[in-house]
């Protein structure tokens, strides 16, 4: 069996990601016949951009963000989120209303567990966008599809997490105090995407890096279609994703 090693810098793994998203099973599903609410995210900006064919400002793609410290983008500065029915731009503000099981809400994530949980921080004190559907997507059983790199991969327990920190727990914080609300659905990470490209086996060799590397994942992949995996990889890292 042929194995290839491959480095990934983050804006690089959040494209490998979103096209890996975009060949899922019940990602094309619904862009031939159901709906898709693509929430904002900056590597949901990659997914959006890899669904919709048009380019996409990923800065402003985004409620929440970690940069030198947690904060938000202004509500002026803001894209409005993607929605996608039958494979067209619809309403997004409405489709939540329309959403049954057999459609896809897309969210990005903050942390990825040693279990697999993703958590996403919720800055706002009644749970922002994340808070905003949620409830809709638990109790209808709509499909969440959660994109995250393996960079945001954390030692502890979301779910624990999530019943220990509080926006009103915390007394100082160098940016946004927040919460953490624990995230079940689909995680498709760089391994899960590599699988969905057609690797027979992905795992994470290395992380970090220096010199434009920091928060890079190295991978060891492995199947018959390596090759393949390579050149597409290749092809990612001379436009440093921005494909």
């Amino acid at each position: 069996m042929k194995q290839i090693q491959i480095t990934l810098t983050p804006p690089e793994s959040k494209r490998i990601i979103a096209i890996g998203v975009k060949n899922l099973p019940i990602i094309q599903n619904a862009l031939e016949k159901g709906r898709i609410l693509i929430t904002l995210g900056t590597t949901n900006a990659y997914v959006a951009e890899e669904l919709t064919g048009k380019k996409i400002d990923h800065s402003r793609y985004a409620a929440g963000y970690i940069g030198e410290t947690a904060s938000v983008v202004p509500n002026d500065k803001r894209l409005p989120a993607i929605a996608l029915k039958d494979g067209k731009e619809v309403n997004a503000e409405t489709i939540l209303n329309e959403m049954t099981s057999s459609d896809v809400v897309i969210k990005g994530a903050n942390a990825l567990d040693p279990d697999g949980i993703a958590g996403v921080m919720m800055a706002h004190p009644v749970g922002g966008t994340t808070g905003g559907f949620m409830g809709i997507v638990m109790a209808r059983g709509i499909n969440l599809v959660i994109p995250v790199g393996l960079e945001k991969s954390i030692p502890y327990s979301v779910i624990e997490i999530s019943k220990t920190i509080g926006i009103q727990r915390c007394s100082k914080a160098t940016g946004l105090p927040v919460g953490m609300m624990p995230l079940f659905g689909e995680v498709i990470t760089e391994v899960e995407a590599l699988m969905l490209l057609g690797a027979e086996d992905a795992f994470a060799i290395g992380a970090g890096g220096i010199n434009g590397g920091e928060g890079s994942i190295t991978l060891c992949v492995v199947g018959e279609n390596v090759d393949e995996i390579f050149d597409l990889v290749q092809k990612v890292k001379e436009k440093k994703g921005e494909m």
